[in-house]
């Protein structure tokens, strides 16, 4: 145990502390995948390394210090469940709207599933069935419709399906029996199924053909022509705007979106990230002083088949844009 005294919320430096960060990322992929905001799996994953570090010298090595870990970060995420409302997409909360509709007030950021950096949660390498697999499960889709289960529904598809964990490992860190995790198992599934969404379709690289079209997409996007716009799209691609619960469905609505209440988009400079295993970029609108450009929103693009079928914008820049370290402004 490092002699080291931690200050509160704090993990020090040490021998110990670096074997727990080995774990950070991992656990942090596990946290947002039962929570579904990027904020509470970072807290999540310090209130786990703060307690590990604190009961290291009664942990022993009576079991894997990963499994440890994760029956910490299990407990933790479970005490922040207790009690709160599951998060979702504008998708989850009402029928599509029109491109005429007026848009209603934000509603509170609890209330959405929230995107996530690639690097906070995805290994850099790996097995690439693994990897396909890990990038699958953090898609906005599957946090979103993880957020159905019932949170200990949600800790045993996650470590079965996701982390591939044996059932009589998961019953281990549960404290149930195999049976119980079995028939808990199967409930997820049935509702993931009805959802339409699984955690075995695993999401390849983006590859030339990939990559063609988001270039197509930010050409068309900072040009604001909706001729290309529309044609990089697929016919029943969907739009959505959190802290907004309206969205969006079909190309032509869309189009009719961008040319009318989202006008201010026009000129817009769209710089990539990653996210969610998918394309990203933070959008800047231009109008700021001596003709730069301000943050607008963080982008998360899904893509199937050749086109772009969801485009995800995030408005709340002033807390997303310091995560994914993107800047406050662009230069004109």
């Amino acid at each position: 145990m490092s002699d080291v005294v931690a200050t509160e919320g704090a993990v020090p430096s040490g021998p110990v502390e670096l074997r727990l960060e080995q774990h950070r990322v991992e656990l942090t992929g596990y946290c947002y995948r039962m929570l579904g905001s990027a904020f509470e799996a970072e807290d999540a994953v310090q209130e786990t390394m703060v307690r590990a570090w604190r009961a290291f010298d009664r942990f022993e090595g009576r079991s894997a210090l990963r499994s440890w870990l994760y029956r910490i970060a299990t407990n933790v995420c479970l005490d922040m469940l207790n009690g709160s409302k599951r998060r979702a997409r504008p998708m989850d909360l009402s029928s599509p709207s029109s491109a005429s509709s007026a848009l209603s007030p934000p509603l509170p950021e609890v209330t959405w599933v929230e995107p996530m950096p690639d690097g906070r949660v995805l290994p850099e390498v790996g097995d690439p069935a693994e990897l396909a697999l890990a990038r699958e499960s953090v898609r906005l889709a599957f946090v979103a419709a993880l957020q159905h289960l019932a949170p200990r529904q949600r800790a045993v598809l996650i470590l079965r399906e996701v982390l591939a964990w044996k059932a009589s490992e998961v019953a281990e860190l549960l404290g149930t029996t195999v049976a119980s995790v079995n028939s808990a198992l199967q409930r997820a599934r049935a509702t993931l199924a009805a959802s339409e969404v699984t955690a075995a379709d695993p999401a390849d690289p983006l590859d030339e053909d990939q990559r063609a079209l988001l270039a197509r997409y930010v050409d068309a996007f900072e040009r604001y022509d909706m001729d290309l716009l529309t044609a990089v799209l697929h016919e029943d691609a969907t739009l959505s705007m959190p802290p907004y619960d309206l969205w969006l469905r079909g190309r032509g609505e869309i189009r009719a979106w961008m040319l009318g209440t989202g006008i201010g988009c026009r000129g817009s400079r769209l710089v990539p990230v990653l996210a969610n295993g998918s394309p990203a970029f933070g959008q800047y609108r231009p109008g700021g002083p001596d003709g730069g450009f301000e943050p607008w929103a963080l982008q998360v693009l899904e893509v199937s088949d050749g086109r772009i079928t969801g485009l995800n914008s995030f408005l709340d820049t002033a807390h997303l844009f310091p995560l994914f370290g993107l800047p406050s402004r662009l230069e004109s």
